[in-house]
């Protein structure tokens, strides 16, 4: 059985079981408590036996926290500083497992809704921003106990299916005119980055099952969304984006691991060091002007939730074997809008591997035994993360 297939059916199941709560991808995490959110609406559906919908509409986009109880069954949906709202006033809607609906105020400032059920049921939430017609959204998915939800398989995905290998993109960043960040030595970020990628296709090459492609093979310039359709073209199953950053303080230092955020980064040094990549864009002749769009088409894909989640828990398995060869910045995997990590379809990650303008981490990357060491603790993160996913 393909590694990819049984490692999304996995996935897909743990979905839909997933009942801790959701951090919003694609909403902002500041200023919460400076107003509250208002709860314009909420809408409830059956959309088939074992199946209810919940939608919550919002006046902007909140963190939620989700959880089950039993005896009775309920399911507990609490909105981070939202205001009650007349809205609720739905006690009577009833469905197939919703036997009603309750809500009251915390003195946290979250908004608690209750919803009391006639039978288990296995819950699962996500968040949709504005898409032009509705406004910002929380979802709340209810299906019976017993229930698998279908995967959404696409053309990419059952062409998997008849592949032999588990092919792996390694994007080598910067290149030609844009060498990236340099360090006080003269080492150029491009230069390490096609380094580290080409030990690394040596190293899965050589590993029956696997299979490496490279987005640059040599010192040349690459569009950010051509390296992301070469990927595509190769039928790849991970995306592996290899950076080496600088930073304006030289004793900053350590290795970091990026996944997709929808809305910008989670930290303000994600922030910062998601625009300085994505001015590769510019550099390379196009811009990113239709990015509002492009995100709002992945919003609204579904898929992306389930694609982002796999990234993070990708991103943590290979992090944790970085931090067995090198110091790390972040312990745990950050977000950011990373053009390069926008395909909706394949788990992605980008891989900051040092900090060039820290003197002794540019000294090591100039170093091949170093980078052949990073080569192998990646690899090393990507076998065990399939070998946890397999069924």
């Amino acid at each position: 059985m393909h590694p990819l297939s049984a490692a999304r059916r996995l996935f897909l199941k743990r979905l839909s079981r997933y009942s801790a709560g959701i951090a919003l991808l694609a909403g902002s995490k500041t200023s919460f408590a400076e107003a509250k959110t208002a709860l314009t609406g909420i809408r409830i559906s059956q959309a088939s036996s074992d199946h209810t919908r919940v939608v919550f509409d919002l006046s902007r986009g909140v963190e939620h926290h989700i959880f089950s109880l039993s005896n009775p069954s309920r399911i507990v949906v609490d909105l981070s500083q939202t205001r009650k709202s007349a809205a609720l006033a739905i006690d009577q809607q009833t469905t197939n497992l919703l036997g009603g609906v309750r809500s009251a105020l915390r003195k946290s400032g979250e908004l608690r809704v209750v919803f009391d059920l006639k039978n288990d049921v296995t819950p699962r939430s996500f968040a949709l921003q504005p898409d032009g017609n509705s406004g910002h959204r929380l979802v709340v998915d209810m299906h019976a106990d017993g229930f698998s939800p279908t995967p959404i398989v696409t053309s990419q995905q059952q062409r998997q299916k008849q592949k032999k290998d588990f092919i792996i993109a390694l994007d080598a960043g910067h290149g030609g005119r844009d060498p990236g960040a340099i360090g006080k030595k003269g080492t150029r970020e491009k230069d390490i980055t096609l380094a580290v990628a080409k030990k690394m296709k040596t190293l899965i090459n050589r590993t029956p099952g696997f299979r490496a492609v490279l987005t640059r093979e040599d010192d040349r310039l690459i569009k950010l969304r051509h390296r992301v359709k070469k990927a595509r073209d190769a039928e790849a199953d991970l995306f592996i984006s290899l950076h080496a950053d600088s930073f304006h303080s030289p004793k900053v230092k350590g290795a970091s691991v990026y996944a997709l955020s929808l809305n910008g980064a989670s930290s303000e040094a994600a922030r910062w060091i998601a625009d300085k990549e994505n001015k590769s864009d510019l550099i390379g002749g196009i811009t990113l002007d239709d990015k509002d769009d492009l995100i709002k088409s992945v919003l609204l894909d579904l898929s992306q939730t389930a694609t982002i989640q796999d990234s993070l828990e990708f991103g943590n398995d290979v992090l944790k074997h970085i931090g067995k060869v090198s110091t790390l910045n972040n312990k745990k995997v950050q977000q950011a809008g990373f053009a390069v990590l926008k395909a909706h379809d394949m788990p992605s990650i980008l891989i900051e591997t040092a900090f060039l303008s820290n003197p002794s981490e540019e000294k090591k990357l100039r170093n091949s035994k170093h980078q052949q060491k990073l080569a192998k603790a990646v690899f090393s993160g990507i076998k065990a993360h399939l070998k946890q996913r397999q069924v």
